[in-house]
């Protein structure tokens, strides 16, 4: 159902995974990576958002650092992202998202949905670019809820058994932000990607409702 496209961005020209919905679309979305890259998983959850009426574009960050990254779900390929992101920064990641909206915008409203690492990128997105924004499990959120914040609609999935976002952190979220609509599902990180040890389809498939749904309402 996707496609590659090409993105211009400030920082030069990137590569995007994008599938549109083969009727009017319900809306616009930017798809933000984990620390693995736009690989087949990604690209799977643009797919998926397209078969369910949105058009949805990933764009693949890393193509500023190394071109076309598709990285495993292993020690090796955690390593490997984790390089990445801290070379690529939150501030270009925001404006890759930025350049994703403008490219889709003329088409209809614009919002913004992420995982893992691209959870926090989709929060700064919220909060920078004030679009409507869902996380999931962005576990580098804590130090901007203090100063990054935005009146756009936000909705944060996390899973109880995630330790790296423990209940501190999940309380932390709802004390910072009372208004959004934050969902603790009974699983671990990563629990929306088949390719993980944790994922659980059950939680995954009701997130993707509640997700759906949010941006039914956020985008009209």
């Amino acid at each position: 159902m996707g496609h590659w496209v090409s993105l211009q961005t400030p920082a030069g020209a990137i590569s995007g995974w994008r599938a549109d919905p083969p009727t009017a679309s319900r809306g616009m979305l930017v798809v933000v990576q984990e620390i693995f890259g736009v690989n087949a998983h990604i690209r799977g959850v643009v797919d998926r958002f397209a078969g369910h009426g949105f058009s949805a574009l990933a764009p693949a960050m890393f193509d500023h650092i190394e071109h076309r990254v598709e990285l495993g779900y292993d020690e090796a390929g955690i390593a490997r992202g984790r390089e990445l992101v801290d070379q690529l920064g939150f501030d270009r990641a925001v404006e890759d998202v930025r350049a994703a909206q403008r490219l889709l915008q003329p088409d209809g409203n614009v919002g913004v949905v992420g995982y893992c690492w691209g959870g926090t990128v989709a929060y700064l997105s919220w909060a920078r670019l004030r679009l409507p924004a869902v996380s999931y499990y962005g576990a580098r959120t804590v130090p901007f809820l203090a100063h990054e914040r935005s009146t756009a609609p936000l909705m944060l999935h996390f899973g109880e058994r995630d330790s790296s976002i423990p209940p501190e952190a999940v309380a932390a979220h709802r004390e910072a932000l009372p208004d959004a609509k934050i969902h603790l599902w009974p699983a671990g990180h990563g629990f929306n990607c088949e390719q993980r040890a944790d994922y659980d389809a059950d939680s995954a498939a009701q997130a993707l409702q509640r997700t759906l749904a949010f941006f039914e309402t956020a985008l009209k």
